[in-house]
This record gives structure tokens, sequence and C-alpha cells, in this order.
């Protein structure tokens, strides 16, 4: 008869193999819960800042019209310089840029807030890294106005451009009338009515679940971009320059979690449901 092998409770021990630890990717940081005390906060003394840094940047109104009128030669030379045919069209209409005037003065803001209130009651795991997204490219936003002013077409000079909102004494603008001192007027690159409304549309259809929701989502950002190129608020240029910073601003919170916005957890949850059993000193045992 051959030898017996014993195996002892040691040997059993040690060939038992270690567990597999799970090596998918994860979100480099847990989002956390939103307050909404601090994210009333945050916004209303994140826009007063925006607005203070960007009409604290000196009106250089001879470099911003230099440089307004070397977009205007560039989009002639490619091709696109069509604005101002936009811009005459649509005021022949004036119902329609009345509309135009009242949305560029009011939507940007209303609908922005919109969907920051609708991130954080239906999406507050996604919540703080798309709003990231948001306040990054409005900081780009910010160097860009330092770095390179430029007049809008409605107050370049030689041109035949339509300022509609002083034809048609649009009431509330804060880019014509009584009311334009209070902002600078030379910080036309990057649109921000582009960056912000992109951000929107974008968010909509990555996270609504109704396919009409979706398309009024992408709906929105082009729409923007016809009101601002009709009422001479800005270039087409001034759009992709927009564009540009959210890129960015998608790049820096897609670096800080890990992951796009839309692909973090919907729900944040609370820590008592994360594991129980823990003790003080002890090892947590999953929930059942």
């Amino acid at each position: 008869m051959g030898d017996t092998t014993v195996t002892t409770l040691e040997g059993r021990q040690k060939a038992v193999p270690h567990p597999v630890t799970d090596a998918s990717p994860r979100p480099r940081r847990t989002p956390r819960r939103p307050r909404l005390w601090f994210e009333i906060l945050l916004i209303a003394v994140s826009y007063w800042t925006y607005s203070l840094i960007r009409n604290a940047v000196p009106e250089q109104r001879a470099e911003a019209l230099s440089n307004a009128d070397w977009i205007w030669q560039l989009e002639h030379h490619l091709g696109i310089a069509v604005e101002e045919s936009v811009n005459h069209a649509v005021n022949s209409v004036t119902w329609l840029i009345v509309g135009m005037n009242y949305y560029y003065a009011t939507l940007h803001f209303v609908v922005t807030l919109g969907v920051l209130v609708w991130l954080y009651r239906s999406h507050p795991g996604r919540y703080a890294a798309t709003r990231l997204v948001l306040f990054s490219t409005t900081a780009v936003a910010l160097i860009g106005y330092y770095l390179y002013p430029l007049a809008p077409p409605r107050l370049m000079n030689g041109n035949t451009f339509i300022d509609t909102v002083m034809v048609h004494e649009t009431w509330g603008s804060m880019a014509s009338g009584d009311l334009k001192n209070m902002s600078n007027q030379y910080a036309a690159m990057p649109s921000m009515h582009i960056g912000w409304s992109v951000w929107c549309g974008l968010t909509i259809f990555a996270l609504a679940t109704v396919p009409w929701v979706k398309v009024l989502g992408l709906l929105y950002p082009a729409l923007t971009l016809i009101v601002i190129v009709a009422t001479a608020n800005h270039f087409w240029l001034d759009a992709v320059g927009g564009i540009l910073c959210l890129a960015v601003g998608y790049a820096l919170a897609t670096l800080w979690y890990g992951t796009l916005p839309h692909r973090l957890p919907r729900r944040v949850e609370p820590r008592s449901r994360e594991t129980t059993g823990a003790g003080r000193g002890g090892t947590a045992r999953p929930a059942a």
C-alpha cells in the first residue's frame, strides 16, 4: 500500500487562497449629501464674486474694439460671418426680437438655477460634481474676460449691427440702456450664455428619463445660440469659447471625482445604512 498523505490544519490554512478584493474602478472621492443652507450660501457668494471680478476687469475699450474687428475678419475668412444678417432678419419681427431680448436677460439665470435645484432634489449623489463643472467653467471664463477683452457686435464701430435692446426699449437688460454701466460691456469672450446653457442641456440629456425632456435639454443651448447672435450680443466664436471653458470644467470635475458626474451614484446613502453592527473599535458587518 502507498503512503497516506495527511493534510494538517496548518497546511489547510496555508492552502486557502486569500479573498480577491474588488478591483473595479470607483470614484476617487465619495460624494456627500448636499446641505441646503450651504448650497444657497455658496451659490449666492459665488455669483456675487463672479459679478464683482467680471465687472472689475478693466474696460479696455480700444483693445476690445480691435479684438472685435479681428474676430469679425476671421469669421469672414472662415465663411461664417452671418451674424449681421441674422441680427437684421430677426429684428424685423418685433414680437420675436423682443421675446429674444427677454430670453437673453432672464433665462440664463432661471434655467441654470432650475437645473441646480433639480439636481439637488433628484440627484444628490451627482449634485456636487455637476456643480463643480459649472463653477469651474465660470472661473475659466473670468480668466478669458481679463486676458481677452472683446466688444460685442452691437458695440462695434463702422458696422450696422442693431442693438435690439436699445431699439425696442427692453426693460431690465444689463447689456444696454441705463443698466449697462453696472456690467462690463467688453466681456463677450467667452460666452457664458453658451457655457451655462450647454451645461444645462448636457445635464438634462444625461439624467432625465423622459424622452421629450431630453430633447428640450438639447434644444435649449441651440436656441440660446440663435438668441445671442440675433441680439448682437455675441459672435459665433464667442460660443466656441464658452464650450471650451465647459470642456475644462468637465475635465477638472472628472479628475477630482475619477469619473464623469452623470456616472456617479444617483443617491448618497446615509452613513448608518452603509454598515451595521460596527462598534467603537469593532469590525463593521455588511447590512443584511
